[in-house]
């Protein structure tokens, strides 16, 4: 019997200058555009994913200053043919200093695009949610990081 599991996924959406820091990836559906972005790793907070993230992918600090959004949606998987589901933790926050260090697998470069050049790429985008979190930036959808609470579980059981 499968046991149903959403994926749990951080990005941070960065803008400088009216453009938004991108990621160029290779992924099982060809070369594609994402914002840094990656699944939360066992014992890790939301806020240490998003930052842990950034750095492995465009190679940067990230402090994130507020919860953009919080996204669901589902994929039919065309490695395996089955539906899943992802929730999706975007983050708006400050790009601190480059490191001189290897990008993560899979990641070509990271590039800085304006809303219309994202626009007229969109076939490209890792998912649909690429274009809606830049544009939920825009519309100035914030929320408080106290919106979100880690609970620190000293002795690693699971407690709600």
């Amino acid at each position: 019997m499968d046991v149903w599991k959403p994926s749990v996924t951080v990005a941070a959406v960065i803008e400088r200058a009216g453009q938004f820091l991108l990621v160029e990836e290779e992924t099982s559906d060809g070369i594609r555009f994402n914002q840094p972005a990656g699944h939360l790793d066992p014992n890790e907070s939301l806020i240490d994913a998003v930052a842990r993230e950034t750095l492995e992918e465009a190679a940067h600090d990230f402090t994130p200053t507020a919860l953009l959004g919080m996204y669901m949606s589902r994929y039919l998987s065309s490695r395996t043919g089955r539906e899943v589901t992802y929730l999706r933790f975007a983050f708006t926050g400050e790009l601190g200093r480059a490191h001189d260090r290897p990008l993560d697998h899979g990641i070509l470069r990271t590039v800085w695009m304006t809303r219309e050049e994202m626009l007229a790429c969109q076939e490209k985008h890792r998912s649909p949610l690429v274009l809606r979190c830049v544009d939920d930036y825009l519309a100035g959808k914030r929320a408080p990081l106290s919106f979100i609470y880690t609970h620190p579980s000293v002795t690693g059981e699971l407690n709600g």
